[in-house]
Parts: C-alpha cells; sequence; structure tokens
C-alpha cells in the first residue's frame, strides 16, 4: 500500500517532545511518531521521553543501554513513519515554500509476522508487543477467533490435541487490555492484577510466621521457614512441569483441551496480558489445599505453621516474580531471568520451567542452553 510521506523540517520535529505527541528521527533522516507506543514499550515509556523531539539512532544500536534487533527497526518503518527529516538543501526550500514534492514511499501491509514461529533466537522485545491482526489471524491459523470469547472456541472448536497444542504455544498480542475469555459474568473472575497477590496472601501469610516463631524454637521455627520457602521452589517447578505442561499426556477430548486452556493455556497464547499473569486466589486456594492438609498432617502444628509460612511466602515472591518478568525493566543481574523465562515462551515451552530460579531445571536437565533443539 502506497501513500506519500513529507518532508519535516528539524524545528517541527522538535517540537514534538511530550508524551501527548512523541517524535524521534533515525539516522537524522526518518521521522516517527511513537506516541502511541509509549505505553507499549516493554521498558516503559520514560525510557523514551528524554529523546522526544531528538535522533535516536545511537540510543538505539547502544550495546550498554539495549542494542535493538532488527524487527524493532522494522517495526518503526511499518507503523510508526510519518516522513523524512528535511536536509539543510530541502529544508532551505521548505523555508522559502519551493519544494512542493513530498517523498513517496512504499510500506508494506503487515502481514502475519514470524512472532508466531518457534525461534532459534529469543524475539526483539519490542517485537513481543505487535498487536496480533486478529482477522489475518483467524484466517491464517484457523484456530481462535480473538474477537470472540476463547474458551467456548476451544471446547467447541473441534481441534485435535496436537493442533491445540501446536497453536496455544505460539504467542499472540491482543494489544488492548485482556482478551475476553468467558464473555459473560465470570470474566472478572479471570482477571487478576499481581499486586492482588501481595495484598491478601500476605497478611495470613506473616500470621503464620508469627504463630510459629513466638511458640516454639527460633532456630526450629528459622530453619522450618527456610525449608518451607526450599521445598516451595521444587513444588513451583514440579507444578509448572508436571501439571501445567501436561501438554503432550492430556486426553485427546475438548474438556482436557479446555481445561488446560484455563490452567495454563491462555498464558502461552496471550503472554504478555498483565491479568493474567498471577493465579486467581481461588485457584491459589484448590491448588494450597491439599499441600496445606499435607503439611498440617505430617507436623505438630507450631512447626506446621513455620513450614507453611515459608512455602506460601515462597509462591507470593513467584507470582510477583513472573509478573515482573514479563512486564518490567530489571537490572542487568536479573535481565537474564527473564531472558530465560522468555525463552521458555517464545523458543521452547518443553522446557525452561524454572520461573525464580532455573536450579531445577539444572538437575533435572531441563535447562534451555544456547545448543537446544527447537521442537518441530
Amino acid at each position: 500500500m502506497a501513500r506519500t510521506l513529507p518532508l519535516v523540517s528539524s524545528k517541527e520535529v522538535e517540537k514534538h517532545n511530550s508524551k501527548k505527541s512523541c517524535w524521534v528521527t533515525l539516522y537524522d533522516r526518518k521521522v516517527y511518531d511513537v506516541t502511541n507506543f509509549l505505553n507499549e514499550h516493554p521498558a516503559g515509556g520514560d525510557l523514551i521521553l528524554p529523546y522526544a523531539g531528538k535522533d535516536v539512532t545511537k540510543i538505539m544500536a547502544d550495546s550498554v543501554s539495549h542494542e535493538h534487533s532488527e524487527s524493532a527497526y522494522e517495526m518503526l518503518d511499518d507503523g510508526m513513519l510519518v516522513g523524512y527529516l528535511a536536509t539543510a538543501a530541502e529544508e532551505n526550500d521548505l523555508l522559502n515554500n519551493k519544494n512542493k514534492t513530498a517523498v513517496e514511499v512504499k510500506l508494506s501491509n503487515s502481514e502475519d509476522s514470524d512472532i508466531y514461529e518457534f525461534h532459534d533466537k529469543l524475539p526483539a522485545a519490542e517485537k513481543m508487543s505487535i498487536q496480533t491482526d486478529y482477522d489475518d489471524d483467524i484466517k491464517k491459523h484457523k484456530f481462535l477467533d480473538l474477537n470472540k470469547p476463547l474458551l467456548m472456541q476451544v471446547l467447541f472448536g473441534g481441534f485435535s490435541k496436537d493442533f491445540y497444542l501446536d497453536q496455544v504455544h505460539r504467542p499472540r498480542h491482543y494489544g488492548k487490555g485482556s482478551a475476553p475469555l468467558f464473555g459473560n459474568f465470570l470474566e472478572p473472575l479471570s482477571l487478576t492484577p499481581w499486586w492482588l497477590v501481595p495484598t491478601v496472601w500476605l497478611p495470613p501469610n506473616l500470621y503464620l510466621f508469627y504463630l510459629g516463631f513466638t511458640n516454639q524454637s527460633k532456630v526450629i521455627a528459622l530453619s522450618l521457614w527456610v525449608m518451607g520457602l526450599f521445598v516451595w521452589t521444587f513444588v513451583e517447578y514440579c507444578l509448572h512441569r508436571f501439571l501445567f505442561h501436561l501438554d503432550h499426556y492430556l486426553p485427546d477430548h475438548p474438556a482436557a483441551l479446555a481445561l488446560h486452556f484455563l490452567l495454563h493455556g491462555i498464558h502461552h497464547y496471550l503472554p504478555m496480558d498483565g491479568y493474567r499473569l498471577v493465579l486467581p486466589p481461588t485457584l491459589f486456594v484448590f491448588l494450597a489445599y491439599p499441600f496445606y492438609r499435607l503439611v498440617f498432617g505430617i507436623f505438630p502444628f507450631y512447626m506446621a505453621c513455620s513450614g507453611f509460612a515459608g512455602g506460601t511466602l515462597g509462591y507470593i515472591m513467584y507470582d510477583v516474580t513472573h509478573y515482573v518478568l514479563h512486564h518490567t525493566n530489571l537490572p542487568s543481574y536479573l535481565q537474564e531471568l527473564k531472558t530465560y523465562h522468555l525463552e521458555h515462551h517464545y523458543k521452547n515451552y518443553e522446557l525452561g520451567f524454572g520461573v525464580t530460579s532455573k536450579f531445577w531445571d539444572v538437575i533435572f536437565e531441563t535447562e534451555i542452553t544456547s545448543t537446544f533443539q527447537k521442537r518441530n
């Protein structure tokens, strides 16, 4: 699709230097309007605003800050290019109102991005937030229509297990909040902001810790608390690997696929949905109850309080960490953990089950490494 793009003077670009209107230039030539991208930028719009009205060539290529991939440049050209920065000679012509010819460029319609494929290399962070073309996606993949409630489509779509697993692990991006799961009064139950987890569970967790700490030896209480934390890391790994990724062991039945989609499939299908990254409180109660009965059935009450407090604190840290890994720009020493988890989504969902650490992946040889074999 061809469209005409104008020459823009440097003074005009410099005027667009705020959240309301943010333009940047690349190579001191291409002019981009990134206003609507500020809220979509994975590291936050605050990193872009200092460069509003300025050239971003050096910072985008800066390996210390973050060297952007080719796909980042493609994304700019694909939807944000609004003109060309006039050269000194062209600007002189513009000022004298002599140059009446706009620059014409050919922009192709955005087709399905290879973001929906499995990767040898993790896609650039910017590409993970490109909104899926709903109509194009359903035409090409014949899976789920993001315009309609998703669960009923999984239940009555007639998908085979192999087709479902292949498609549900190819990430999409809804791009405007959360895609409808139920499409009715149950919808709010599927949406959980990350802060709800510590708000709801930290008070009872601290109370359990207090009971255990004040009613027995401090050494025993702290030892059991630490043991609970450590046991949680193993539970985290096992739940993620053997329950959430039951995958190929699922019965080839619509009800089984729908249950899988509710538990974890929707997260792999829409990994950047900020309201489906942590467990809803009702689901946590359901999953935690067997462990509660086990711990309080094995240990005396106050010892159980200490151990269970450690374990549930591990869960709280896990859920908050999971959100942070998807939606926060992290310091360099934590960036590796973020990259590792995103590789689980975008490179190989059959490896990399640890979220808060790689420890059990290393122990059980499910670690994602640079030499892993991409699934076919």
